[in-house]
């Protein structure tokens, strides 16, 4: 993983981001030399339409989910997502390049740039997966602990892209609390030192997965041991950031919060989120607004009720406003005033409601509460001031995610599916808690990218 901007990337995401960056730089030029039969005479005419078709095609290559770090996307899906991006993007290219300087020459040569893309695209998948199931460049881990902790760590890991981590064994600690849950045969012998154990077997990070540390629980000394010969030692807390892009609860310590790094909240940072917020709401407002309309008109025809529907959220540093919505359940859902979490399958939702829940177009009317100040375009989702409440009482340090404004989509949005309980709402604020502790513009333009791909294909819609 390397950390980029206060965001954790994946070295296979950016491996792979830079592949296919050199090579749709090189489509342009090299079908262009083809179409001419091998002259290269106009050759610095095609500069300006390549890198307009590598910016097209990797913004879409990156909002249908081909640099996502998991991976347990099979090379199906992946291929079905590549073609969808060529059959999106060469039109636009097409269309783009007739205002383009020098773009007629592109466009002579799209026929071989469609070729080449496709070609060049899926040859670059199928050695990522070939390298990814090989374990080539692989990172040798050692798991201290033998516990659910530990084996909470290898399932964790296990989602991670290549190249992935290969862990080489546990090693106990031998005053564990709590049965073993891992395989016995993979539970290395402690007849040897922590440090001849790291040497011997070629490991090159330690990663302490024991919750419970106190009570001379850890070897302290052979970890330092390990960690001045330039052998990594990471906790849980850090581990979970790294890979999994959330901060779990269960290994979480005030200290950690206080004393730890992140969580900044700079004036420069904060216009410049505003100026973000400003720019994007308005440029959505407008391109939205004929669907904005249409969905109001199909909400009106469908049944009585406001096309509307406002509700009470909870905001930065807990203030309540009101959160704009399109309506997508009968009038009456809540008569008794009582608030209740959503369902799969809601009867509540009507016909409109279901598609428009779907493809987030009821979510579109918040654009004014961006506009208003009242919200961020990235940010943890606001709650009911009733679940709030819940929640607080049930859920350590839940408040955290109220020192930012709330966002119409968020990291937990992006990385979890909908959700509609207490257990959902822990689950989510491990990865509001990610977000406001490395919060930046590089991972706000993220959560964008990834947002159109969870609307395109549904993913935690609800």
């Amino acid at each position: 993983m390397i950390r980029l901007f206060r965001h954790h990337v994946s070295f296979g995401s950016l491996l792979a981001l830079t592949a296919d960056t050199l090579l749709l730089l090189l489509v342009v030029p090299v079908a262009v030399v083809v179409h001419n039969g091998g002259a290269m005479n106009d050759l610095i005419d095609t500069l300006v339409p390549a890198f307009i078709f590598a910016c097209l095609m990797l913004s879409l290559n990156g909002s249908l989910g081909l640099y996502r770090r998991e991976g347990g996307t099979g090379f199906g899906a992946h291929l079905g997502r590549v073609l969808l991006a060529v059959a999106i993007g060469v039109p636009v290219a097409y269309v783009l390049f007739s205002v383009t300087p020098h773009g007629a020459t592109a466009r002579g040569a799209i026929g071989y740039t469609v070729l080449y893309t496709l070609a060049g695209l899926i040859v670059l998948r199928q050695l990522t997966f070939w390298a990814r199931s090989s374990g080539l460049g692989a990172k040798r881990v050692l798991i201290v602990g033998t516990g659910e902790e530990a084996a909470g760590v290898e399932r964790a890991l296990a989602t991670l892209g290549y190249p992935s981590m290969a862990i080489v064994g546990f090693y106990p600690t031998g005053h564990e609390r709590g049965s073993r849950a891992v395989p016995a045969d993979r539970v290395l012998p402690t007849g040897l030192g922590l440090p001849e154990v790291v040497s011997g077997l070629g490991v090159r990070e330690v990663i302490v997965a024991v919750r419970e540390q106190r009570g001379g629980v850890l070897p302290l000394r052979e970890l330092l041991d390990c960690r001045i010969s330039g052998v990594p030692v990471t906790d849980l807390a850090g581990m979970y950031e790294r890979v999994r892009g959330e901060v779990p609860l269960e290994s979480l310590k005030a200290s950690w919060l206080i004393y730890g790094q992140g969580f900044a909240q700079g004036g420069f940072r904060a216009f410049i989120k505003r100026a973000f917020d400003l720019f994007v709401s308005l440029v959505l407002l407008a391109v939205a607004s004929p669907i904005m309309l249409l969905t109001a008109l199909a909400i009106r025809l469908e049944s009585p009720g406001p096309i509307i529907y406002r509700q009470e959220r909870v905001g930065l540093g807990g203030r309540r406003f009101m959160c704009l919505k399109f309506r997508s359940m009968s009038a009456d859902a809540e008569k008794d005033g009582v608030a209740r979490w959503a369902v799969r399958a809601d009867p509540r939702v009507t016909r409109v409601g279901r598609i428009i829940r779907a493809v987030r177009i009821d979510e579109l009317p918040q654009l004014i509460n961006v506009l208003r100040g009242e919200m961020s375009f990235v940010g943890p989702r606001p709650e009911r001031p009733g679940f709030v409440k819940e929640l607080k009482e049930a859920i350590p340090f839940y408040d955290i995610r109220h020192s930012v404004k709330p966002g119409l989509t968020g990291w937990a949005q992006v990385r979890y599916n909908y959700g509609a309980s207490v257990e959902d709402a822990r689950k989510k604020l491990q990865f509001d808690l990610y977000y406001v502790k490395n919060h930046s513009l590089f991972l706000d333009l993220v959560i964008l990218i990834e947002t159109v791909r969870v609307v395109l294909f549904r993913e935690g819609a609800h």
